[in-house]
């Protein structure tokens, strides 16, 4: 699970969840009593995006404890392509690869961990391919 590239420690990944988990646990009580918390997960969006003569593939979801730069550093190296971090719209941190490599970073997020294979079934949403 760990990949190395949480930004902390299991041990403070699992406080800070405890910490979020409390408050949002009173909330989802509230809005449906059924719903538990361990079943609400971001999703993650893999977009391909095509400007002019060039493509891009934004990645976006990814969970706010890991760290976007080592991740962005290593698929540079993997896919051969430029990778830059970016802020979108709404303020969250998206990583953009340089060339249409959708496929490859469902693939490459199992391989090295960062998700399960069952959880980039179900979390990993891919648009405009």
């Amino acid at each position: 699970m760990c990949g190395g590239y949480w930004r902390g420690g299991k041990e403070e990944y699992k406080g800070l969840w405890r910490i979020y988990s409390n408050m949002d646990a009173d909330l989802l009580a509230e809005l449906d009593p059924a719903r538990s918390l361990d079943k609400v997960q971001k999703k993650i969006h893999l977009r391909y995006v095509k400007t002019g003569p060039r493509a891009i593939t934004i990645v976006e979801g990814l969970d706010f404890d890991l760290d976007l730069v080592r991740i962005s550093q290593a698929m540079k190296k993997k896919f051969n392509c430029a990778a830059s971090i970016q802020t979108d719209k709404f303020g969250n941190e998206v990583i953009q690869l340089q060339g249409n490599h959708v496929a490859n970073v469902r693939g490459w997020l199992v391989q090295e961990e960062v998700l399960t294979k069952k959880e980039a079934e179900e979390r990993v949403v891919t648009h405009g391919v």
